[in-house]
């Protein structure tokens, strides 16, 4: 606790009453979060009562090791630390029979949620197109994150959104016929669950009776329900968040439940972090500039005492290749200079696209970086195909896990017999798995194709009950075995090498489940809870972080979120990039909400950088084919004139140019060595 200034101090004490801790970037708000479970658990409130709660797994993975340094593992015993969904997903395992579900239930990913969609249009409303149920998909996400019903959603909608509230209710009957959730519904059924049963709540707040939030301004409306629910009327909790760090608006984040603790707990307390202990003066100076033009209902003021800084660099370009080229020089030039480590720089952008060009001059210049959003292991198709398999023996309600592996390796299958089979699954209501092994399927699907599907019926059934009586990654292997899975992947890969790199992915993902079953005192957990918490690992995951290296980061300011670096580069600060061209179209037409969280991007970007900041803008840019003429973005213009070098309006000193071409050169010797 000595270790803490005074308001962080303040947060950690204050435990009798609702408590939101402003907390500005960089100001230590994880440290307030995990001394304040450490003085919970001393003040003599059991850890199995108590649960903090964030957006990413390795956010709650980086807070459930900052505790352990804190409290030993009788301490920490029954600790919940985890993500919102995790969370959900706990409660609904544990609830499920009052839910209306079976256990063994499947998550699905978006990728599920596409196609059953899709099954759902091109069954039932044939003369809508399918083209747009990526559409579709967002808008049903949309009213799930807003506390909108399927009932709901059809009694608020206009003709626009009609036929989309039609497909919402089509979509969860579906789910809940194939004992399924979504990655949404891990957070609606348990508010919807807590509404409908008061018994359940109450026993859920009996469980959780101190609950910490982390990130608490990129919470949707649902999740500040189930907060609210949790935490009960005496408030039991701890917020800790900034309103100039809300980015999340199109995943359906509210920073106005930060003002809405207010009105729902009049005796909330609030507690501003403003001491940072990550930038110079300079850049926190510059960025509390930019957000000051944002409206604010806490004001707050950044200050460092790691000295004033280096003036914040600008360079301008003639084109979007120069300004890769010669930020990729800069970065040369710098670490020559300072003796520093690639891992010390970062390029952030507003959008995928623009990292194409900067790839190609590190790789021309033989420098090692990392994108952020590379593919996750679970996103290789032969992943997805063993946990297909794995996701079926578990609920053989999965229609999703069954259209996936019911020809995968071929078992001489067509679409006609596979159309045949969900039109008679439907009219039975019963599952893909159920309906290939009844009588009633053999009266329209020819026989040969109804040996096969029994077949398949009766040997997966087979493999489960082994599951059941003995070693479940003794019985995984046999069965990839009996499939022939290995000669498959040497038949349908472009060669024997990819092939073999497929199937290591597969064992490793074996040795993975073995590990994971293994994982509490050598007590196997069961395969359906292990596969839930794989698929929900791999959609809070998509964007899987590599073991940190000596590389430069590329990333987006969306995925810079939460990180640091001694050195950022911010390239793009355009008008029609940063801020993006669909935020200016909607602020014309809505007022002024998108600049706003524009601002709060650039804002991000700025406090990512610990000792130097650069900012980048071209002058013209290729778009569509066409040159067009660019303009320095708006937010240029809100940063403090006297903190900015505008480097390229300033003719070199001589001393400089000969510095520069010395590490360019020692960069070519390396390259060459």
């Amino acid at each position: 606790m000595t270790k803490l200034n005074l308001q962080q101090q303040t947060a950690v004490k204050l435990i009798d009453c609702p408590l939101l801790v402003l907390a500005g970037a960089g100001s230590g708000k994880t440290r307030v979060i995990t001394e304040k479970i450490a003085y919970l658990v001393k003040q003599g409130l059991p850890a199995r009562h108590i649960a903090a709660v964030t957006f990413t797994n390795k956010a709650a993975r980086e807070m459930l090791s900052r505790v352990s340094k804190s409290l030993d593992k009788t301490q920490r015993r029954g600790l919940r630390v985890s993500t919102f969904h995790s969370l959900g997903l706990e409660i609904i395992r544990k609830e499920h029979k009052l839910l209306g579900y079976k256990s063994g239930l499947t998550l699905y990913d978006e990728e599920d949620k596409i196609k059953l969609l899709k099954n759902l249009i091109a069954h039932n409303h044939q003369n809508v197109d399918t083209d747009e149920v990526e559409h579709y998909a967002r808008q049903i996400g949309q009213w799930k994150n807003a506390f909108v019903t399927e009932k709901q959603a059809k009694a608020i909608s206009g003709a626009d959104l009609a036929f989309a509230s039609h497909l919402y209710a089509d979509y969860s009957r579906s789910l809940k016929a194939y004992n399924a959730v979504d990655f949404d519904d891990l957070i609606l059924l348990p508010v919807l669950l807590f509404q409908s049963h008061p018994e359940v709540l109450e026993k859920w707040q009996n469980t959780i009776q101190y609950l910490l939030v982390d990130e608490y301004q990129d919470t949707n409306l649902t999740q500040y329900q189930l907060v609210k629910l949790i935490a009960g009327n005496l408030g039991r909790f701890t917020v800790v968040g900034d309103d100039d760090q809300s980015i999340y608006a199109w995943r359906g984040a509210q920073p106005e439940n930060l003002m809405q603790l207010q009105r729902d707990f009049p005796r909330l307390e609030v507690i501003k972090l403003e001491q940072n202990y990550r930038s110079t003066g300079r850049i926190l100076k510059s960025a509390n500039r930019l957000i000051a033009n944002n409206p604010h209902e806490y004001t707050k003021s950044l200050w460092s005492e790691l000295g004033f800084g280096d003036p914040i660099r600008v360079l301008n370009h003639k084109d979007e290749l120069t300004e890769a080229q010669q930020i990729v020089a800069e970065i040369i030039h710098h670490k020559f200079k300072t003796g520093g480590s690639y891992q010390d720089y970062a390029i952030l952008y507003r959008g995928n696209h623009q990292s194409r060009l900067f790839e190609r001059s590190l790789r021309e210049n033989n420098i090692p970086y990392f994108i952020s959003g590379s593919t996750s292991f679970f996103a290789y198709s032969e992943i997805k195909d063993m946990l297909a398999y794995l996701r079926l023996i578990v609920n053989p309600d999965d229609d999703a896990a069954y259209l996936r592996i019911i020809n995968t390796p071929r078992r001489e299958l067509g679409p006609a017999t596979l159309e045949k089979l969900g039109a008679y699954a439907n009219q039975r209501q019963i599952s893909l798995f159920v309906a290939s092994a009844e009588l009633g399927l053999k009266q329209i699907v020819s026989n040969q194709s109804s040996v096969r599907l029994q077949k398949f019926h009766d040997w997966l059934n087979d493999v489960a009950e082994r599951i059941d009586r003995g070693d479940t990654c003794t019985t995984i292997e046999q069965m990839i075995s009996e499939i022939g899975y290995e000669q498959w992947l040497r038949e349908n890969s472009k060669t024997n090498e990819s092939a073999e790199r497929k199937m290591k992915n597969v064992y490793e993902l074996i040795a993975w489940l073995k590990r994971i079953a293994d994982k509490n005192n050598n007590e196997q957990k069961p395969l359906d809870e292990i596969i839930a918490n794989i698929l929900l690992m791999d959609i809070l995951e998509r964007n899987q972080e590599e073991e940190a290296s000596d590389q430069v980061s590329l990333m987006t300011l969306h995925s810079a979120k939460g990180l640091e670096f001694k050195n950022v580069f911010l390239v793009g600060m355009e008008e029609n990039i940063l801020p993006h061209q669909n935020s200016i179209e909607a602020d014309d037409l809505n007022g002024t909400s998108s600049i706003e969280e524009e601002r709060r991007l650039a804002y991000v970007g700025i406090t990512r950088a610990q000792r130097s900041l650069t900012l980048s803008y071209c002058t013209h840019r290729k778009r569509y084919g066409d040159i067009i003429e660019c303009q320095p973005s708006r937010f240029l213009s809100e940063l403090p004139e006297d903190d900015l070098e505008w480097a390229n309006k300033m003719q070199l000193p001589a001393d400089v140019i000969k510095e520069r071409g010395k590490a360019n050169l020692q960069n070519l010797k390396t390259m060459l060595s």
